[in-house]
């Protein structure tokens, strides 16, 4: 990640943060095991190159566990992904976390490629999940990465 600078998400970027996670999660309201999480009131940290943001990391601290709400890199196969992660697993381990946990969805095979390539295992499976949810976030599509319906939530942890 040569020439990147990983800061904690201050008001500088909230705006930018937001309209992020709004094109890639069509909300700014994430769920994750039934928790609806708003993410203009959460912690992050953001990767910046030079003064313009190319990565994003929201996290939630809760219960002596440190959730990974999103994750997003604008420019794939730079290291922007695991800066984010490495900025996190250090917050949670200085607040005395047990893990560090994060949901994705059955479709989503980069994501669980990238997060299993940087120690994280699969703690469970959701099935049927995502279902219930789109009754409170009706945006959430029917079928995502390469027509997979989506379906689960997986759910994966690095413990601390």
């Amino acid at each position: 990640m040569k020439g990147c600078f990983i800061q904690p998400l201050s008001k500088t970027h909230r705006e930018w943060a937001i309209k992020l996670v709004k094109k890639y999660w069509k909300s700014e309201k994430i769920i994750t095991r039934g928790k609806i999480h708003h993410i203009d009131k959460l912690p992050g940290f953001v990767a910046l190159e030079g003064s313009v943001p190319v990565g994003l990391v929201i996290y939630n601290i809760e219960n002596k566990e440190c959730e990974i709400i999103t994750l997003n890199s604008l420019k794939e196969n730079k290291g922007i992904g695991t800066e984010l992660i490495s900025a996190v697993k250090k917050i949670a381990i200085t607040e005395s976390c047990r893990r560090l946990w994060l949901i994705t969805t059955n479709d989503n095979i980069p994501a669980l490629y990238f997060y299993q390539k940087r120690g994280f295992r699969i703690a469970a499976v959701y099935p049927g999940s995502i279902k219930e949810y789109r009754k409170f976030k009706p945006e959430i599509p029917t079928t995502g990465i390469n027509g997979i319906p989506i379906r689960d939530e997986i759910e994966l942890e690095i413990i601390l």
